[in-house]
């Protein structure tokens, strides 16, 4: 199978590949992406379309024997892997376009001043102002990363729309997939950017941008495997206690 090979301490894991009869070579049939949740959002990003297999890297992110580097593969090779499909959310200001599997977020450029903006949601206004850090768009796949972290809180279907620390008390939005969110910024200018990928799109005042789910689809497998709660455990024990039994009182 001809791959392509991305992420952190690739020696520790091409020699794993080789064994299996994998080449680097293009154009790639699937993209390994050795590291943690940063390195599928930069695979994806640089092989957009092409399917992946996150793999945890155990030199920095510990995992359980049944997510180690050679058991993905092997279960990989076996069949055991479903392919899941990731929605594709996208942001889009004066020409230029940002996508990503996470979220895409709109800050104050001003470090000390806030940020005021108008919102519109399927072309209904939905606040005329609000005085912020910021907005942002997140999917399903995104709704623990930064959307949990303004919002402390999950969502299952749909999409998320976080308002960071407003002024005023406004309320975080579950949106249908087919959404679409409007933006002006009223005083600014604002930063949009998407994922963890360096290119940042510059929105001034009185300018819009609008942030939706495109028609495209990140293909990845075994993604439960690479969020095994296990694996999280031994990562962040502070976070994760040990699993045990809950016995009901009597």
């Amino acid at each position: 199978m001809k791959i392509a090979l991305i992420g952190k301490h690739l020696d520790d894991v091409r020699p794993l590949l080789t064994e299996r009869g994998w080449t680097v070579a293009e154009p790639p049939e699937l993209v390994v992406a050795h590291g943690g949740d940063g390195t599928l959002l930069q695979a994806e990003r640089e092989f957009p379309l092409v399917p992946k297999l996150p793999i945890r890297d155990g030199g920095t992110a510990p995992t359980c024997p049944r997510h180690s580097a050679e058991a993905m593969l092997d279960n990989f090779l076996a069949g055991k892997f479903s392919l899941q499909n990731l929605p594709v959310i996208a942001g889009r200001s004066g020409g230029k376009i940002l996508k990503g599997i996470n979220d895409i977020f709109i800050h104050s450029l001003n470090r000390v001043g806030a940020l005021r903006y108008r919102v519109w949601i399927d072309g209904e206004l939905y606040a005329y102002e609000i005085v912020g850090d910021g907005a942002g768009l997140s999917t399903v796949h995104g709704a623990s990363a930064y959307y949990r972290s303004i919002t402390h809180s999950l969502f299952r279907v749909g999409l998320g729309l976080a308002f960071n620390n407003s002024t005023e008390p406004i309320n975080h939005l579950v949106l249908a997939e087919s959404s679409h969110v409007k933006i002006q910024i009223v005083r600014g200018p604002a930063l949009m950017v998407a994922d963890n990928s360096p290119e940042e799109v510059i929105i001034e005042e009185g300018a819009f941008a609008e942030l939706y789910r495109t028609e495209e689809s990140a293909q990845v497998y075994g993604l439960d495997c690479f969020m095994c709660q296990e694996c999280r455990r031994l990562r962040h024990p502070h976070r994760y206690p040990p699993a045990r039994e809950v016995v009901e009182p009597r």
